[in-house]
């Protein structure tokens, strides 16, 4: 089980921004952010932490380099998935999978993707069946 993870992201500010408009609909919020003041061990890093119910568990740190990467959000409903979708376009996503089902993974894993600020292709997904 992973508890968190971190992603590298090339200008802080505009994928705090993106990350919080587009999983708001799955119940993502800032949780923490850690600056040069409060985490001295990495001078002139900040991290943000973004999370449901107030846990931690999506880490974006300011990098020049970043790498080609995938990150899948389980969401509680296909209409979250909808939602997450519509609000990633919002905040600047580029579209990369209309929701829908994706049989060739199993009969009801219902996803939508889209490219984040950084290209990183981000998912969301339920396996639930249709309610």
């Amino acid at each position: 089980m992973i508890d968190h993870l971190t992603i590298l992201v090339t200008d802080y500010r505009r994928s705090v921004k993106f990350y919080l408009q587009a999983l708001a609909p799955l119940g993502y919020a800032m949780t923490m952010e850690l600056d040069d003041v409060t985490y001295k061990e990495l001078p002139s890093a900040f991290f943000a932490g973004l999370g449901v119910d107030g846990k931690p568990d999506l880490w974006l740190r300011p990098s020049t380099h970043v790498a080609p990467t995938h990150v899948a959000f389980r969401a509680r409903t296909r209409a979250m998935v909808d939602a997450f979708y519509r609000e990633a376009l919002a905040a600047g996503a580029t579209p990369n999978g209309e929701p829908g089902i994706r049989a060739s993974y199993h009969p009801n894993y219902y996803a939508a993707f889209v490219l984040d600020p950084d290209g990183y292709n981000i998912e969301a997904v339920c396996h639930k069946p249709p309610e």
